[in-house]
């Protein structure tokens, strides 16, 4: 890594992608420090909790400002972190914000409007972004909101949206975006791809990215 500060390197795709397990075993492998999104051991996080496990209603336009503001409740840590040369991973975060409320294709709710709350935060140095063209076989969907086989064919075209020049900024596709593709691939084969690309980041220099 140049200069001091720490990198800010984030893991995003769709459920069952393998997503956790990626970050847990890099943080392990690099030493980085770990954040998971939503935190549900926050004030806020625990509402999320509440809506994801279906205990709980809520306006589309009202969890998705608590994902933001879970967002925003760690922003401090993670960036005195970086302050301190310590690198960071995370597991979601902006994007699957964006994604998840834009797929629920409510009226006025488009990416546009789901990025406005999100505006200032850290962008990642790098975001790796996980594909399975066998997501739809899998059996593994849990009882949360989200975890259903159509819900995530519209996530999937709210991904491909985001991440595309009619969205997002074309230098940080070309030089802060790699799209790995994990069908057929084991743990062991994913890991070490994705610390292949980690261990080659690097930074141009100390200023931080923001949305």
């Amino acid at each position: 890594m140049s200069g001091n500060r720490g990198r800010l390197i984030l893991i995003e795709g769709l459920d069952r992608t393998g997503k956790t397990t990626q970050c847990t075993l890099l943080s392990k492998d690099l030493n980085f420090e770990y954040y998971k999104f939503p935190n549900r051991e926050t004030p806020i996080g625990k509402i999320i909790n509440e809506y994801l496990t279906k205990n709980m209603k809520l306006s589309d336009q009202s969890i998705h400002l608590l994902f933001s503001s879970n967002r925003w409740e760690l922003q401090k840590i993670i960036k005195n972190k970086l302050d301190a040369g310590i690198d960071c991973i995370l597991d979601r975060y902006v994007y699957s914000g964006l994604a998840y409320s834009a797929a629920k294709n409510v009226e006025g709710m488009d990416l546009k409007w789901c990025l406005q709350p999100d505006i200032g935060l850290l962008k990642p140095d790098l975001t790796i972004f996980l594909t399975n063209d066998s997501y739809k076989d899998n059996k593994g969907f849990g009882e949360e909101i989200y975890e259903n086989t159509q819900f995530q064919d519209s996530v999937k075209e709210k991904f491909k949206k985001i991440f595309s020049i009619s969205f997002e900024e074309e230098e940080y596709l070309n030089y802060h975006f790699k799209n790995v593709n994990v069908t057929g691939l084991g743990i062991e084969e994913v890991n070490k791809i994705i610390v292949d690309i980690v261990s080659n980041h690097q930074l141009n220099n100390n200023e931080y990215l923001y949305y």
